[in-house]
Formats: C-alpha cells, sequence, structure tokens
C-alpha cells in the first residue's frame, strides 16, 4: 500500500511538472515572450519524453523497439513530405523543433512515437476492441493537429505552402496514427493512463488557448 502511494505521489509530481510549464508557455507568450519561449520547445518535449519513460513506464524491451520502430517511421514519413510533397502536402520545417537531419527535426520522431503511446493508452481505458479503440485513438491524434496546424507556423514549428494544412495532411495524419495504433494495440502494449492522458491534455489545452489567442 506505501508503495502504491508512493508511485501515485511521484506521478502527480510530474504531471504538476508537466502543466506548470505548459501554463508557464501560456503567460510568457501571452505577455509577450513568444520567441524565448517558443525556443525551448525542444526542451519541453524533452521533459514530456522523460515523464513518458519513466511513468509509463518504457519498462520493456518491446516497448523501446516499438518507441524506435515509430519514431523512425515518422522521420521516414516526414522526410518524404518535406522533400518530395508526398502524403501531407508542400510544406518545410522551421527552427523551434530542435535539431534536424535531412531537413526533419529529429525530435518530430518522438513526437510521433510519444503521441501513439499516450493516445493508445488513453484508448486502452475506452474500448476493448482493437480496431474500436485503434480509431479512438486516431481521433485524438487527429483532433491534436487541427489546432496545432494553425498556431504552428506562428511558432515557427513548421509551415505549409499557402499558409494553410490541406486536406491531404489530415488525411495522412489519420492513415499513418492509424496503422501506428494498430500495431500498438496488437502488441498488446499496456501503459499508465494517468500520465498518458495528462501529457495529451496539457499539449490540447496549450494549443487550443493559443488557437483561440491568435
Amino acid at each position: 500500500m506505501k508503495s502504491l502511494y508512493s508511485e501515485n505521489k511521484y506521478v502527480f509530481i510530474a504531471i504538476g511538472i508537466l502543466w506548470l510549464f505548459h501554463i508557464s508557455g501560456i503567460i510568457g507568450i501571452s505577455l509577450g515572450f513568444q520567441d524565448w519561449f517558443a525556443s525551448r520547445t525542444a526542451l519541453n518535449l524533452l521533459i514530456m519524453f522523460l515523464a513518458l519513460i519513466f511513468f509509463f513506464p518504457m519498462d520493456s524491451i518491446k516497448k523501446w523497439a516499438l518507441f524506435f520502430l515509430f519514431g523512425f517511421l515518422g522521420v521516414f514519413v516526414e522526410y518524404l513530405g518535406v522533400t518530395f510533397g508526398l502524403f501531407f502536402g508542400e510544406y518545410a520545417y522551421g527552427n523551434n523543433f530542435g535539431p534536424k537531419i535531412l531537413g526533419v527535426p529529429l525530435l518530430i520522431g518522438v513526437n510521433w512515437a510519444m503521441l501513439t503511446f499516450i493516445c493508445g493508452a488513453v484508448a486502452n481505458k475506452l474500448s476493448d476492441n482493437i480496431f474500436l479503440k485503434s480509431l479512438l485513438g486516431t481521433f485524438m491524434m487527429l483532433f491534436l493537429d487541427l489546432f496545432m496546424e494553425k498556431i504552428a507556423p506562428i511558432f515557427d514549428f513548421w509551415e505549409f505552402t499557402g499558409g494553410y494544412a490541406p486536406v491531404d495532411n489530415y488525411i495522412a495524419w489519420g492513415i499513418i496514427s492509424f496503422i501506428f495504433l494498430l500495431i500498438f494495440h496488437f502488441a498488446k502494449l499496456k501503459g499508465n493512463f494517468l500520465i498518458s492522458f495528462h501529457l495529451y491534455l496539457v499539449q490540447l489545452a496549450f494549443f487550443i488557448y493559443f488557437y483561440v489567442y491568435y
């Protein structure tokens, strides 16, 4: 019982830190410090990744293998996107997502994998059917992307030619997300619902706020 309490205590501390960082970003950007906070996006993603590692937790070879698979495939499809205009439309990455390889930030692979894991873990609570929970997780990823696309060019994350994401982007996001989530669920991966839910929610709250703000 004491061990369970201690474990939950640390999860709640991690959740508090996640919210602290995102609320600080909301306040700081709203007060006019956008460049400073946006340039630290990579640090924020790293903190989220650490929360995932310790509290999801990433405690098996299978989890790490699939995380690297989703990360690699995420970078690969983004490379095809920025180089050849495939899947998502014509777009390019800015400077606030950290170091790039062949025009694609390495952290975008971490983001693809992390979103798959947290949306998969949340969907595990909503259904036992593999296809239904894969669809639910896909909806979560698409719903978040809907708000991200408007804010991305403002924060110098990425920008589409013409200034807006085409329908192709959302179709590709949906298909790729669904495939990743099917793999996640067929592999029967499990993770902490609470940390996964808040890792998703802090991002959603952040982007919805600025979607309305701008």
